[in-house]
């Protein structure tokens, strides 16, 4: 602490500290804007401090591996066990894709006492497990099960009954998936879910009586989107008129629909182009007990992708190399054309 005199007065000013010196709250703010790579390996052998924030659960607090899951699908069970127990108890947010089975999804129930955001997509999880934890999910606000072929209404309404908080929800499906009617899903929302001010049904085969039983129940909808429910038929103007505070999206598709996306979060990937390199290249993870950080911090085995790396090789290749996906998950060898109106 040094001493400095400003006229009659003697000003302290306090020493600056170094980096390895501040506070975790702060280091998980900057930690933020880091890739899962360089919190994982860079990070860890910059000092101990350092290696003892991305430990601990002060930047695990919002888990998000959406994009890693996805390419690494195999990977996810050690990576969700690992980041979720660092957490310790402290997860407000997770969003992930693929997850592959019930048991994953019930260690993250029994971590999810803090937990108000859930994202899912295109996840392994059936309604069997849902009923049967969907109680320890009780501070859920936001829900995005889209793409969950397996969960349906019964699921669904475990969900609405166990999470009385729930404001948003997402269930979009793929379109080109055979689907028997869904309804049974719409009058379980409608039945457990009156709080809702957010959902995204795009893609599932309801009926005009199944919106409108959304419609009566959700007294607090602000946003739905019925995109391509092609057997829905709603008097867009009476429903103006009914519900001046909602926001009306489908069933019928137009190009305009693209600045009509949901403004509620940047997740709906339905209706995103999205440029992805075919070559990509997967790491392991491990547990803490198994050398984590001394693996992490070589490429040697070619853990990890080197990003810049990436970014020049994608710029020799040309777009010749690159594959147009319109749907998250992609439709394989089918023709993309939008499913045609019945």
């Amino acid at each position: 602490m040094s001493e400095s005199a400003s006229g009659n007065k003697i000003v302290e000013v306090e020493e600056s500290k170094g980096w390895e010196e501040m506070i975790p709250d702060a280091l998980e703010l900057i930690f933020k804007s880091l890739s899962l790579q360089e919190i994982l390996t860079v990070i860890p052998g910059v000092c101990k401090s350092w290696k003892k924030a991305v430990t601990g659960p002060y930047c695990w607090q919002e888990i998000n591996i959406d994009e890693w899951s996805q390419r690494n699908p195999q990977y996810i069970d050690q990576m969700i066990h690992m980041l979720i127990t660092r957490s310790s108890g402290f997860l407000h947010k997770l969003c992930v894709s693929n997850l592959p089975n019930d048991h994953i999804f019930s260690f993250i129930a029994d971590h999810a006492a803090s937990l108000h955001t859930l994202e899912l997509q295109r996840s392994e999880i059936s309604n069997n497990i849902v009923e049967q934890v969907a109680g320890k999910f009780s501070n859920l606000t936001f829900l995005d099960i889209s793409y969950c072929g397996k969960i349906g209404s019964s699921g669904i309404e475990a969900f609405g009954k166990n999470c009385r908080s729930l404001f948003v929800l997402k269930r979009v499906m793929d379109p080109f998936a055979d689907k028997v009617c869904q309804d049974d899903e719409a009058h379980a929302i409608a039945r457990s879910m009156p709080k809702l001010k957010t959902l995204e049904l795009a893609y599932l085969r309801l009926t005009t009586d199944g919106v409108l039983d959304i419609l009566t129940s959700c007294k607090n909808l602000e946003y739905l989107d019925v995109s391509g429910c092609w057997e829905v038929k709603l008097d867009k103007k009476l429903v103006k008129e009914e519900l001046p505070g909602l926001k009306l999206v489908g069933p019928l598709i137009y190009w305009e629909l693209w600045d009509n996306c949901s403004d509620y979060s940047e997740s709906s990937g339905y209706l995103s182009w999205e440029f992805m390199d075919d070559g990509g290249v997967g790491y392991e993870v491990m547990s803490d007990d198994e050398g984590l950080w001394d693996e992490f911090m070589s490429d040697d085995e070619g853990l990890w992708d080197d990003d810049e790396d990436d970014e020049e090789e994608e710029e020799e290749q040309g777009l010749e190399q690159l594959e147009v996906r319109f749907y998250d998950g992609g439709f394989g060898n089918d023709v993309f054309v939008w499913p045609p109106s019945p």
